[in-house]
């Protein structure tokens, strides 16, 4: 079992935090600190909207060979898309540091933007994965049909990335994987009650087709010994001991081919 004080001796590598939002925004430092010591040393700060992408940017231009930056529309902006986004994201695209399109997807959990507005935004943003064969950052919620069709002709066209965040069941993991697509899991694997149908679809996911994650600073993972009153990338390994744990192999196993396979899915360095 890895614990706050003995960290992981392989290097972990975190495909998701939000440092743009309130709990993270002024922490950045203190993040990096926790992180490294957590032997967590690649981040990927997420961008949602084109200001939190840029801030994503800037941290990875800042903290080179530890954040890189992804760049789109979050669902729940997508009313907000219009021409002039595309044009600042296409800036953003063109940036070495910027290493995936997104988050993009569809959210119909609250619909904080209309569906069609959602499909419109996602559709511009998976043609431009086509153009700059960058990968995918994928979110999808209560809405895995049209996302679904969505994408299958773009990925059959090329297009490759990662459901981020994934939280859905046995059938719609091997959906995913099926249509080409790897998936990214945070700690929501280790949620008893609400992670359940997650924790049953994980023998399903080849670990060569996995990602970690933690989605900070949201869904503190429940195995952590320590708490704080936000979750952040160091507590990265208790999601990996989880994902070991229900797949009976050794956590170390599961570190490397999961920082294996986020190293290769983003062009990131190292092995």
């Amino acid at each position: 079992m890895i614990t706050a004080s003995k960290p992981a001796s392989t290097q972990l590598v975190d495909i998701g935090v939000n440092f743009h939002s309130g709990q993270l925004v002024s922490l950045t430092n203190q993040l990096l600190e926790r992180a490294q010591a957590a032997n967590v040393t690649q981040i990927l700060a997420t961008g949602t909207s084109v200001a939190s992408s840029r801030l994503a940017l800037e941290l990875a231009r800042a903290h080179p060979g530890t954040v890189y930056a992804t760049a789109g529309v979050h669902p729940h902006d997508a009313k907000s898309y219009d021409q002039e986004t595309v044009r600042y994201l296409r800036e953003l695209w063109l940036c070495p540091e910027v290493v995936a399109i997104g988050e993009c997807g569809l959210d119909y959990n609250r619909n904080f933007s209309t569906p069609e507005a959602q499909r419109a935004a996602f559709e511009q943003q998976l043609s431009m994965a086509i153009e700059t064969r960058k990968p995918l950052f994928l979110h999808c919620r209560d809405a895995f049909t049209d996302f679904h069709d969505m994408l299958t002709p773009v990925v059959a066209d090329g297009a490759r990335g990662v459901v981020h965040c994934f939280t859905g069941n046995r059938a719609e993991a091997e959906a995913i994987l099926a249509m080409g697509l790897d998936i990214g899991v945070t700690g929501w694997v280790t949620d008893l009650q609400r992670g359940q149908a997650l924790r049953e679809a994980l023998p399903a996911i080849p670990l060569d087709r996995l990602h970690l994650e933690t989605d900070a600073p949201y869904l503190f993972p429940k195995n952590a010994k320590k708490r704080r009153g936000h979750n952040e990338p160091a507590n990265l390994p208790w999601v990996a001991a989880s994902v070991a744990e229900l797949l009976g192999c050794k956590v170390e196993e599961v570190i490397q081919a999961c920082s294996s396979n986020s190293r290769r899915m983003f062009g990131l360095p190292g092995k």
